[in-house]
């Protein structure tokens, strides 16, 4: 096994900061709730949503949307709310249900 096999595909330090954010909150993380993490951890929205995005697609967390009903998010859902190689506040909108560990 490669070395590649065992590196996390997503940022594990963002991961922790959600992970115990929503712990701390007892209920799903809301994209007012990231936000707030990027503002008080002087990091980028988008480094946050990226993260989360990742462990939604594989399996470590799950995103339901404003009516409650769990959404399946892809590879592809992400690559394409890429603009400029950056996630825009814009896309990022449409996303306004809860983020939480399985």
């Amino acid at each position: 096994m490669s070395s590649e096999e065992f590196m996390p595909k997503w940022d594990v330090a963002l991961a922790a900061m959600a992970r115990d954010a929503c712990k701390q909150k007892a209920a799903p993380l809301t994209l007012d709730d990231f936000r707030q993490l990027a503002n008080k951890h002087a990091i980028r929205l988008d480094d946050i949503m990226e993260t989360l995005f990742l462990l939604v697609i594989h399996g470590e967390w799950r995103y339901t949307d404003s009516a409650g009903q769990e959404q399946p998010l892809t590879q592809e859902t992400l690559d394409k709310l890429y603009i400029k190689r950056r996630l825009s506040e814009e896309e990022l909108a449409t996303f306004d249900g809860g983020w939480e560990p399985r």
